[in-house]
Formats: C-alpha cells, structure tokens, sequence
C-alpha cells in the first residue's frame, strides 16, 4: 500500500466545509450591538440617547423619575464626567475583577453596549458576557465597594434587571470586590441573580416615563419634569 501523508484529510474537500461553518449567522444580541466603550466619545453619544442600566438603577417607583430626569438633564453636565476617587478605582479593578470572573466562570469581559430589540433607547453595557452551548445568554456585572455586603444592593439589582431585558439574558454573575482605602481584600465575592419578568416589566414603564421626562419640549408646550430646562440633550453620568 502506498504510503500517502494526509489520506485521511482531503483538505480541499475539508477546507470550503470548515469555512462554512466558522461563517455563523450572528447571535441575537450580536446584532444590536450600538458603540464599544473603548470608543469613549461615541459610547456617551450613543448612550445619551437613551436608558442605561444606570439610569434604570436609579428607578426604584414613579417619584424616582423626577430625580433621574433632573440628574440626566443637569447633573453629568456639571460633572464634565469627572467622576470620583471611587469611580476611578472601579475603573482601575475591573480589568483585574472580569480576569478572576473569566477564570473562575468562563465569563468574557465585553466592552459593548447594545439595544433592547423592543426599544433602540433602551440601552446596556454589560461588563461580561457568555453564551452557552444551548444559545443561553448569561452576563457578569463587576462591582467594587468599601463596605461589606449583606446582599446585592437594590439599586444594583435594578442594573442587572435592565442589562438582562436588554440582551436576553437568563442570569447575571454579580461580583464584588471589597476595599479598605481603595487597597482590595481577599478574592472577589459573586452571586447569581436570575430574570424577574415583573422586575423588569416595573423598570420597561419607569424608563417610558423617563424618556418623556427628558423629551425635548416643543414651543408653548407645558413643563415636564424640571421646569424650564433645556431637554434638547442630556448627558449620562460618569457610570456604565
């Protein structure tokens, strides 16, 4: 029998079939993908023209709303995005966070906001992303604090709640890190927090009347939330 190196791989039969099936459709969430946050300048623009899931943290009931127009329409821009100490040093961790979220849960770091198929200006930029084998959607949200948690905080929740609604997701990997002036203690903490339809169906109206708050306002038409501001742009704060 001749001795025939690669009998067994016919590479130019093989080769057009491996390329068809790197060549997948894209995944659902693939294609609402709106701005990368490496792009800092594009990311605030696209993400001034909606809800983030830190806006939505902030809407714990109706009365909530006033407060987070007022904040969107006036307080990013006397902040010029500064931020703070805390801020920074979220910053600062959570390359080293998503790495220990990656190797301990198979969770990727993602820097991409993307839009809620039901809604463009419902916006989320999760800190990490994995889809599993059955095309689940599961993320990771990375926190840093200098307190010790009981629980998740509300606010906080209300964050993963938004980021599920706008990408599908069944479940969020919340991981914090503690500190003691800004020195880290110890390995990072986690908890799974599912999906609440009702949770979410709750921050879905809140975000509507958000939304209409901060509408630019047509001549002669009634102040909304804030009086007499100027609706026709807002900025998001120094938060993702």
């Amino acid at each position: 029998m001749t001795d025939t190196p690669f009998a067994l791989f016919d590479l130019e039969s093989v080769a057009p079939r491996v390329a068809s099936a790197l060549r997948q459709p894209p995944l659902p969430h693939e294609t609402r993908i709106v701005a990368d946050s490496g792009d800092r300048v594009a990311w605030l623009r696209a993400r001034a023209r909606g809800v983030t899931a830190t806006d939505a943290a902030k809407l714990a009931s109706e009365s909530s709303v006033r407060a987070a127009a007022n904040e969107k329409l006036h307080d990013g821009r006397s902040r010029g995005f500064g931020g703070s100490r805390y801020t920074d040093h979220g910053r600062e961790r959570e390359p080293v966070i998503a790495r220990w979220a990656r190797a301990e849960h198979g969770i990727a770091p993602s820097s991409l906001l993307f839009h809620a198929e039901s809604d463009r200006r419902h916006l989320a930029t999760p800190d990490g992303l994995k889809v599993l084998g059955d095309g689940t959607l599961e993320l990771c949200e990375i926190k840093t604090t200098s307190k010790p948690w009981r629980g998740i905080p509300r606010g906080y929740l209300r964050q993963v709640w938004w980021q599920q609604y706008v990408l599908g997701a069944e479940r969020t990997l919340v991981v914090w890190e503690q500190h003691d002036g800004f020195v880290p203690i110890g390995d990072p903490q986690c908890r799974w927090v599912d999906r609440d339809e009702d949770q979410i169906a709750q921050l879905v109206r809140l975000a509507g009347m958000l939304l209409e708050a901060i509408r630019p306002q047509s001549p002669g038409e009634p102040a909304r939330v804030g009086g007499g501001a100027d609706r026709s742009f807002y900025r998001p704060g120094p938060l993702a």
